[in-house]
Parts: C-alpha cells; sequence; structure tokens
C-alpha cells in the first residue's frame, strides 16, 4: 500500500484550475520568444521560393536569344540542367502561361519574376520581425494574408498545368510548395503573435504598398535590361517566302477557317510533338481569330515520306492518310470539321500511337478505321497515297527543309526560333504587316 507521506498534499502543490490554469497556458502560448520560431520558419520557405523562382526566370531569359538551352527541372534547384528536350519544365516554360503581355514584349514577362518580387517581400517581413524577436497580432495577420497570394496564384497555376498544359515542372512544383508552406508557418505567427498599438489598417496599407513596390521596381529593372528581338534575326520579317502557294493539287486542308482573316499556311506531321505544342500555344493565344490557317500534310514517317531515311515519328503517314480521306480531299465525301477532329485526336493519343506504331503500325490503322468508320475503303489505298505524294511535292516545289512545323503567314515564313516564346511577339507584328499590305 502507498504510504501517504509519499505525497504533497499542501494547498501550494495543487494543479491550477479554472482561470488560473488558462492563463498560464496562455501566457506560454503567447511568449514573445516563441513567435521567433514560425517566423524562421516563412523566412526559409520564402528563400526556397525565391530561389526556385530565380532559377525559373533564369532559364527563360536564357531561351531569349533564339536559342534552344537546356533548362532546370529538378526539385533541387541548384542541381545540374535537364538534358532532354521534351522534359514538362521545358514545355511549362513555352506555354503561353509562362509569361505576360507577351504582344507588347519580347518573350512576355515571366510569372516567375513576379514570384520573385513577393517571396522576397516575405522573406523581408519575416525577416524584419525575426530579428525585433517579437510580433504584433496585426504585423502576423498581414504576414499572413501576403503569404495567401502566391498561395492563391499557385492553386491557378497548378489548375492549368493539369487541364492546360498537361505537364507539372519540378521547379514550379518548388514554388507551390514554397508558398504553402509559408502560409502555414505564418499562420502559426499569428497564434503565437500578441499585443496591439492601434495602427493595424495603417501598417496594412503600408505593407501593400511596400509589396507592390517589390513587384514594381523588379519589373522595371526587368524590361530595362531585357534583350529585344533582333530585326536581323528574322522576327516579323520572316525567314523567307513560298515559291508556289497555290494547291493546285488540293492537298490543302482548312484546320481553323476565318474568313476574312489572313491566309495561313501550317506544314505539319500530326505525331509531330512540336507540333502538338505549337498548336496549343496558338489556340491559348487570341491572335489565331486573326488567321485563315490551313494544313499541307507533311508527315516525317519513311512509311510514305522519301525525304527522310528513318521514321521520326512513325505511324504518321497512317493519320496523315486518315485526315485527307475525312477532310474529303480524296474522294469528295467528308469535311474539314472531320479531317480536324482526326488531327485532334491524333495529337490527344499521340504518345501511346508513336509507340504503338514502332512495332505494329497496321494496328495504328485498324484504330484509326474504328475510331473514324468513315475512314474505310479510303485509309491506305491508291488514292489518298496519291495525295501524300502530292502534298510531299509541293514542300519540294517551295524548298522547305524537313522539319515541322513551319508557318507561312500571308507567304511570309516565321522562323523556327519565333514559335515557341517569341510567338505572340512576332505574329502579331507579322499580322499588323499583312493588313498594312492590304491597304
Amino acid at each position: 500500500m502507498a504510504n501517504l507521506d509519499d505525497y504533497d498534499l499542501s494547498p501550494d502543490s495543487a494543479p491550477p484550475s479554472g482561470a488560473d490554469a488558462t492563463d498560464e497556458m496562455d501566457t506560454l502560448r503567447r511568449s514573445p520568444g516563441l513567435v521567433r520560431i514560425p517566423l524562421a520558419l516563412v523566412l526559409a520557405a520564402a528563400l526556397f521560393g525565391a530561389w526556385f523562382s530565380a532559377t525559373s526566370t533564369a532559364d527563360f531569359v536564357q531561351h531569349l536569344d533564339r536559342e534552344v538551352h537546356k533548362i532546370h527541372c529538378s526539385f533541387n534547384p541548384g542541381a545540374a540542367v535537364e538534358a532532354t528536350l521534351e522534359s514538362p519544365c521545358r514545355t511549362a516554360m513555352l506555354s503561353p502561361y509562362s509569361s505576360w503581355l507577351r504582344q507588347d514584349y519580347w518573350g512576355g514577362i515571366p510569372v516567375s519574376l513576379f514570384a520573385i518580387a513577393v517571396f522576397a517581400f516575405l522573406a523581408y517581413r519575416a525577416g524584419h520581425l525575426l530579428v525585433r524577436g517579437r510580433a504584433l497580432r496585426s504585423e502576423a495577420v498581414f504576414l499572413f494574408a501576403a503569404t495567401l497570394l502566391p498561395v492563391g496564384m499557385s492553386a491557378l497555376y497548378y489548375w492549368l498545368a493539369v487541364t492546360k498544359v498537361g505537364a507539372i515542372c519540378k521547379v514550379c512544383q518548388g514554388m507551390y510548395g514554397s508558398s504553402a508552406a509559408a502560409a502555414v508557418f505564418a499562420l502559426g505567427a499569428v497564434f503565437l503573435s500578441q499585443g496591439s498599438d492601434g495602427k493595424g489598417i495603417g501598417r496594412f496599407l503600408l505593407g501593400i504598398v511596400e509589396g507592390t513596390a517589390f513587384v514594381g521596381v523588379l519589373t522595371l529593372v526587368y524590361l530595362a535590361a531585357m534583350p529585344e528581338a533582333d530585326p536581323k534575326a528574322g522576327g516579323a520579317n520572316g525567314c523567307g517566302t513560298l515559291a508556289n502557294p497555290a494547291d493546285e493539287a488540293g492537298i490543302m486542308i482548312p484546320i481553323a477557317p476565318q474568313p476574312g482573316g489572313v491566309p495561313t499556311i501550317e506544314v505539319l506531321d500530326p505525331l509531330c510533338p512540336s507540333c502538338k505544342a505549337f498548336d496549343t500555344r496558338l489556340s491559348s493565344s487570341e491572335l489565331h481569330t486573326r488567321l485563315d490557317m490551313k494544313a499541307v500534310l507533311f508527315p516525317l514517317d519513311s512509311t510514305c515520306n522519301w525525304m527522310v531515311s528513318t521514321s521520326m515519328h512513325p505511324g504518321a503517314c497512317a493519320v496523315a492518310e486518315a485526315m485527307l480521306c475525312a477532310g474529303g480531299n480524296v474522294t469528295g465525301k467528308g469535311s474539314p470539321a472531320e479531317a480536324v477532329r482526326v488531327l485532334d485526336w491524333a495529337f490527344a493519343h499521340q504518345d501511346e500511337l508513336l509507340t504503338q506504331a514502332k512495332t505494329d503500325e497496321p494496328g495504328v490503322r485498324k484504330r484509326l478505321e474504328a475510331e473514324f468508320p468513315a475512314v474505310k475503303g479510303c485509309l491506305g489505298g491508291a488514292q489518298v497515297k496519291n495525295k501524300i505524294v502530292k502534298s510531299l511535292r509541293w514542300a519540294v516545289s517551295n524548298a522547305l527543309s524537313v522539319l515541322t512545323p513551319q508557318v507561312f503567314v500571308n507567304g511570309t515564313r516565321m522562323c523556327d526560333e519565333d514559335t515557341d516564346l517569341g510567338l505572340e511577339y512576332t505574329l502579331s507584328r507579322m499580322l499588323a504587316g499583312a493588313a498594312g499590305g492590304k491597304k
């Protein structure tokens, strides 16, 4: 049996009760020193976010010289550059959502630049409070509110990456994670903050002015230092013209007819990843509504194209035949809308079609006939094969290089380097030149 002498039953040793217990817990919770922990974590998250953002911005700026470069694509922004050309990070960077004001500035202003400014501002605010060693409630609330901006933008861009771009880059995910972490830690700072000086509203407004200044100053610095389009490198002047643009053989397919639009011809391969990416970028731009676009099929598949020794895009001949059959270019039965439907389907299933065609090209043809019954009896026939030959001869008569996509706006070829980051900037000026030529 326990000895009662082993226990201290004096009033002083009794546990606090009621309001006293609550007061002690509240005092511990609001100890000024404790707030330094979440503030330090906010600072760390903001610095990581700025690091990821700076890496993304540096990769973007590097591509403004109209060349193709390797880019970073790792959760470690200091890792070696990504070697492949078809990485998710490259896809995200070349998407129309990676920068703003593309028609006004060469390449536009990268969204990641604004992210640098926002993360730098969060680091500044958290660092200031951390050095001071305490945070008033209004200061902590503002810091938390400020973190909601990158959180909201992260949510928006994650949605765009999933639903529009179809690729999520690791560097972008680093920014998303940094934003979320900063918000969580800032909420912890709100919980541990204490005191008020009655200047909360004024402090909140001042913080908005400071944050805007961070973004504004960095944007002005970028605009002052950013490279301009080199007129000698082609740009709006283009990279050549069509010698024989007429469609005497009836091989062109209207893929985006626009009455009154500027005549535009795209030389494409339906299983070309770059053609798919270009289609995505152009469709997301408001400029596509000003183009009366037709397609000339140029499959980089040795099955039907004598200009390539190996099939760069196996199965492309089968899909090109299906487009011509569905579009009415062979038998007169069909419509351009049906040809576009075949193209959209091929873009949507591009990876699996390329993989299947490497070992089972007849299987790809069977899939096309199953998906588009109207092409049966035409697909693989002598007439459609002859149309493919005439399409290739059209390319030869215009001395086109063996690559896709190639875009001709009113007979002038858009330089290959301008079909990615410089698309909107260059195309808007080519359209302006075409409109001026009509006057």
